[in-house]
């Protein structure tokens, strides 16, 4: 069985630049195949019934939908339309609202991956470039993935897909229900408990970075004050990316390095030593 995973990607957040490629990072799996539709960068409804329209159309047997703030609008009412349609959704958003608004969702029928450590970019235009853009975003995705968050998020999904080919469907799905927190993060991922210290120390700055970049973006009107908000908030992002390359490097010296590939039947192996075998 070929298991139809869709990702409707709507504005920008680091998880979703990877969403897909975390799920077959070789592009050989024969059990799977991904479908991934984006509004681009904005969150205009026009744009977003786009999407979900080209979603509703490939009929995918579960949906991730990944945005900033999935409590907008845009997000909901893509979810939302989804699910009336049958399709099971899986949430994928940062960690800027509010506890009532999660409370909503968290008590709902959606799954949901919420990722503390991908943090709201510092979007002033005093300050925001796109090599900016583009260096927060690459320092990001290196926390992530570094930290181990991207592997949990990863792992939850391969679960998804392993009950689709064991033949539940719908309603039936037990989804993800997960908050990616430091703690959660780092868990399994280091043998080294120093490279551990050090990446939790990265998910816990990135973490911070949010309500920096809130208060830069939203809370602060002089333009000679949220400019020093914004950049400071990506110098934390800077730091917790070489936090990060400290961290691998320590795994790296030990031979401790944990590698779990898929296989093309979508199976997950695992080695440490790198002149070794996966199995």
């Amino acid at each position: 069985m070929v298991v139809k995973v869709g990702v409707a990607k709507l504005g920008n957040i680091a998880s979703g630049v990877m969403a897909e490629l975390l799920l077959d990072e070789r592009a050989d799996r024969e059990d799977m195949q991904t479908f991934m539709a984006t509004s681009g960068t904005k969150l205009q409804p026009e744009d977003i019934d786009r999407v979900v329209n080209n979603m509703l159309a490939w009929k995918p047997d579960f949906a991730i939908v990944v945005s900033p703030n999935g409590v907008l609008p845009g997000p909901t009412g893509a979810r939302e339309r989804l699910a009336a349609a049958g399709i099971p959704v899986v949430v994928i958003t940062d960690d800027v609202t509010t506890k009532k608004e999660w409370a909503d969702i968290k008590e709902s029928k959606f799954g949901y991956i919420i990722m503390k450590g991908d943090a709201m970019i510092g979007a002033r235009r005093e300050f925001l470039d796109p090599i900016e853009m583009a260096d927060y975003n690459g320092n990001l995705v290196k926390v992530l993935a570094l930290t181990g968050a991207f592997r949990k998020l990863q792992t939850a999904l391969d679960q998804v897909i392993d009950q689709v080919k064991a033949g539940k469907k719908g309603a039936d799905l037990v989804l993800p229900k997960m908050v990616v927190t430091s703690d959660k993060a780092v868990d399994g991922e280091f043998t080294n408990p120093y490279a551990l210290a050090k990446a939790r120390a990265a998910y816990e700055i990135a973490s911070a970075v949010a309500m920096v970049n809130v208060k830069g973006c939203f809370m602060t009107k002089e333009w000679e004050k949220y400019i020093p908000i914004v950049t400071s908030a990506h110098e934390m992002m800077r730091c917790a990316a070489v936090l990060c390359d400290e961290a691998r490097e320590l795994e790296k010296a030990g031979d401790g390095i944990i590698r779990k590939p898929h296989k093309k039947d979508g199976v997950i192996v695992s080695k440490t030593k790198l002149v070794s075998k996966p199995e």
